[in-house]
């Protein structure tokens, strides 16, 4: 089996998509069609599917079950993991840079928000520091809140703001879906957390509890778990606020308050 059969088995794996779903949503909370921003959808999902290939490898995470199957390199070998996670990288790029439909502009700005998100100022630098933080006894939780907002949240961020610029948003409208797309990142990171110290494996789709295993800082560590779901209840109120002055929010306001009850 080779690199398209990866590549096409991490996709179609299943998961919620929420970055294509969140960025598509922002189009429209401005009142464009979700189609103007169909491009930078599809190149959220590719780099969210790269990072969980290889977040999942045996130098990172050592996870075996994704979603429920097999992760990539057990189906597939690591070689191939790390080159099918490398090809949907930058597939990404290139399905942003050759949307013929959205002026250039426009193209060149979602990109840089991408490269942005995803790169070392973002998830990547985010992954880093998670990493670096399972060999420190303790921290507190501004640490915390800035390995949430790189590692996870900057891509979900991201998706609203990239979601905005493809939507032809104003200033302000961009400015307001940016700060809801950090507030919602950190929520569904809180959520997470929350996730995995009380649920299973057969509900999550993936190894449940490993954060407790690998001595992980967590929310429900640092502050319980009623002071985590408080955190993901002021949270998600932030990003609620911030959607509110845009011209057709229901359905982004719907997904919002989705991620912070989700239970996968």
């Amino acid at each position: 089996m080779g690199l398209a059969e990866a590549i096409r088995y991490s996709l179609e794996a299943g998961g919620k998509r929420v970055r294509p779903i969140l960025c598509l949503l922002a189009a429209e909370s401005l009142g464009a069609p979700a189609e103007a921003a169909l491009s930078g959808a599809l190149a959220l999902e590719y780099i969210h599917t790269y990072s969980l290939i290889h977040d999942d490898l045996p130098a990172m995470d050592d996870d075996d079950l994704r979603r429920g199957k097999p992760t990539c390199h057990v189906a597939f070998g690591e070689a191939q993991a790390i080159l099918a996670g490398d090809g949907l990288q930058a597939e990404a790029f290139a399905v942003l840079a050759s949307d013929a439909l959205v002026p250039a502009e426009r193209r060149l700005h979602a990109i840089a928000l991408l490269a942005e998100a995803s790169g070392w100022k973002g998830m990547v630098g985010g992954q880093s520091m998670d990493l670096e933080g399972e060999a420190l006894a303790s921290y507190g939780l501004d640490h915390l809140k800035t390995i949430h907002r790189l590692k996870t949240g900057a891509l979900l961020r991201a998706s609203l703001e990239i979601g905005a610029v493809l939507g032809g948003a104003t200033p302000p409208q961009r400015w307001a879906l940016r700060e809801a797309g950090s507030a919602l990142g950190l929520a569904f990171q809180i959520q997470d957390d929350i996730l995995d110290a009380t649920s299973d494996e057969a509900t999550l789709g993936k190894r449940a509890g490993k954060d407790a295993e690998k001595g992980k800082i967590t929310y429900p560590a640092l502050l319980g778990l009623d002071g985590a779901r408080q955190a993901l209840a002021e949270a998600t109120e932030t990003a609620l606020w911030h959607l509110q002055s845009l011209p057709k929010p229901a359905s982004l306001e719907a997904w919002a308050r989705y991620l912070a009850t989700r239970t996968a």
